[in-house]
């Protein structure tokens, strides 16, 4: 009896949102939809708990009450080994004696049934596993996790339910993380028989229509996202066994939207966050159409719910980790995911922001220049501009005005890295306009971001200065940290804007951009040397493991446009 839950009770509300652990195991509503009867002990209580609870809560007395029936309920045995092993001895045979009277009986349900509501009862028992994770490894030395496994594919539903119950509260990450040895031999014998994989063809068999199959299937992505968090190198083995898959089918556009839709959003964009093999396994599998096809859908409309809302972002963000594979961005451009973008750049949907995000992605790198290329075409820089003008209002608690413009900055970036010839010339027109209204913004965002840059080195100088009057050492990890923070302060839109200006004002071939540049220079009091050091520091930072070349032909553009400037 959970003293807390009762004393802060309050009426069920409904809720989309997935719930985890043990939580997941209450039910507070019967199938007729009237309030699950109270314990025998706290009979004659219900009307108290209910109409006679004063605005602040219980009152004292019923407090008082209530712990004493708490302080005289019997502890419950702990378990030790013999328990454990007498527990799941009981659990085999009860197995057993299952499959023989299904095999004697199969036609006859009656002669079988008692035998599994054994089998469910037993399976229940063993839920007191969960809360010694220091014994899971006997459930491996008993081969019990072999007996669980063949469970999930049992032919009576509510059983193969039970036991992916049992599962979630096991491989709950709270509960791993208690005894990291014992887990992993529970999650390595997992893995061994195949999980994912069985867990996967049990889905299929699964009616979300059915309450309890519904709670099944949410119980499933449990147990995958529990076990991934644990073991995240296990990704790319999981989606090989049909998940990735089986994910994709249940986002298509014609599957309405409901608590497990968003789960599966869930579980993708962890497959495909650090997981290269995924990416390209999504690819493969038209993947980032069907993520087009579904995103499509909030091209003009925003999400009905904050639930549908956190799907959507779910999948921009699979979208965002395909595109950082090359392959991935020639597939996006042919499934018209340009084009899909852009108009979303023009509605004032919530989509927006995030559009702006996957063409950031998209149009980044070599890899990236059909994509920029098809941007213009379509008439892009008409839906860009604007944005870049003004950072509109951000709607997204997720996001800030300084994400925004480090998208946009990123965008024009790539636009002038890998557009040529009559593309790269009306861009660069779009700057001289209106008497190079354009150009002032750039320098508006340039001081801006200067300044916060500035402050951020003050701060940490500051520390530095104080950390060697300490006598501490600063290393490499230190400085790596600390580079982090200016590129959190600003640094990398900075470094965006000054290659902006250095390209326009040196490679442009129009003298009056960069006349421009020098004027607003001296009228803020700024210096040439700091656009100048703000691209060098750029240049050196630059890298590709994959491909030194080109990172070496980057760097080598960058620094020549330092001397010319």
């Amino acid at each position: 009896m959970d003293v807390v839950e009762l004393l802060s009770f309050q009426p069920d509300k409904p809720n989309l949102k997935r719930k985890r652990g043990a939580e997941n195991n209450i039910n507070n509503d019967d199938e007729d939809g009237n309030r699950a009867s109270l314990p025998t002990k706290m009979k004659g209580w219900e009307g108290k708990a209910e109409s006679a609870t004063p605005e602040g809560g219980m009152t004292d007395e019923e407090r008082e009450r209530i712990l004493q029936m708490v302080e005289q309920e019997p502890e419950m045995p702990s378990l030790d080994d013999a328990g454990l092993r007498k527990l799941i001895l009981s659990f085999e045979k009860k197995v057993h004696r299952n499959q023989e009277m299904r095999i004697k009986y199969p036609d006859s349900p009656e002669k079988f049934m008692e035998s599994e509501v054994e089998l469910n009862d037993t399976i229940q028992e063993l839920h007191v596993i969960a809360t010694n994770p220091d014994m899971y490894h006997h459930l491996v030395e008993l081969n019990t996790i072999k007996s669980l496994m063949q469970l999930v594919s049992h032919e009576n539903t509510d059983i193969s339910i039970a036991v992916i119950d049992l599962l979630h509260e096991l491989t709950d990450v709270d509960t791993l993380n208690e005894s990291e040895d014992s887990a992993g031999a529970l999650v390595d014998a997992l893995l061994d028989e195949q999980i994912v994989a069985t867990l996967v063809q049990n889905m299929d068999r699964l009616d979300d229509s059915v309450k309890e199959e519904s709670e099944g299937i949410h119980n499933t992505l449990g147990i995958i996202e529990n076990m991934t968090e644990f073991r995240p190198e296990m990704c790319g083995e999981a989606a090989q066994q049909n998940l990735m898959q089986w994910l994709l089918k249940r986002l298509k556009p014609k599957v309405p939207f409901e608590a497990n839709k968003l789960y599966c959003s869930e579980i993708l964009a962890i497959l495909l966050q650090d997981t290269e093999e995924n990416r390209e396994l999504l690819g493969e599998l038209d993947g980032i159409d069907t993520l087009l096809q579904q995103l499509a859908v909030y091209k003009r409309h925003d999400p009905s719910s904050t639930e549908e809302n956190e799907m959507m972002e779910n999948m921009f963000n699979c979208l965002c980790s395909a595109l950082m594979l090359p392959s991935n961005k020639g597939r996006f451009l042919r499934g018209e995911g340009v084009q899909l973008m852009n108009l979303m750049l023009r509605e004032k949907k919530l989509s927006r922001h995030s559009a702006l995000k996957v063409l950031d992605h998209a149009m980044t790198g070599p890899e990236g220049t059909e994509n920029c290329t098809k941007f213009i075409d379509i008439l892009g820089l008409r839906s860009l501009f604007p944005l870049f003008m003004k950072t509109p209002k951000i709607r997204k608690k997720s996001s800030s005005p300084q994400e925004h413009e480090e998208h946009i900055c990123s965008i024009m970036a790539a636009l002038l890295k890998n557009c040529t010839s009559t593309h790269r010339q009306r861009l660069i027109n779009k700057f001289t306009e209106n008497d190079h209204i354009k150009v002032d913004r750039l320098m508006e965002l340039h001081f801006s971001y200067l300044n916060r840059v500035q402050v951020c080195d003050d701060r940490i100088e500051r520390e530095k200065q104080r950390r060697v009057r300490e006598g501490d050492i600063i290393d490499d990890d230190q400085e790596d940290e600390y580079y982090l923070r200016r590129l959190e302060a600003g640094l990398f839109t900075l470094q965006l804007v000054d290659y902006i200006i250095l390209d326009l004002s040196c490679s442009s071939g129009m003298p009056t951009v960069k006349q421009r540049v020098l004027q607003l220079l001296n009228m803020h009091g700024g210096t040439i040397a700091a656009i100048r050091n703000t691209v060098r520091e750029y240049a050196g930072n630059i890298g590709d493991e994959n491909n030194q070349d080109t990172a070496s032909a980057e760097r080598e553009k960058l620094m020549t446009l330092v001397d010319k400037f």
